[in-house]
């Protein structure tokens, strides 16, 4: 799958764990609720990992924190 999808994957899951509206999260992140909308649609080509570093932070966690998840894995990702 590609990052973006990972990303949109974890993303809603720790929305359902952390009981988080799209909404909050876009607040946490002082960001637009689009942004985190098309995140959650994979609407963009890439996604930066400033935006996952704030996607992290959002739901006080780190970097590490976020990415360690089945989806990151390297045999789930299609990085070539």
């Amino acid at each position: 799958m590609k990052i973006q999808r990972a990303v949109a994957l974890r993303t809603s899951k720790l929305l359902i764990e952390k009981n988080m509206t799209q909404y909050a999260l876009a607040k946490k992140m002082l960001t637009p609720q689009t942004t985190i909308t098309h995140i959650m649609h994979e609407e963009y080509k890439s996604i930066k990992f400033e935006t996952m570093v704030k996607i992290a932070d959002a739901f006080d966690m780190d970097i590490l924190e976020f990415l360690n998840d089945e989806v990151f894995k390297r045999e789930n990702l299609d990085i070539y």
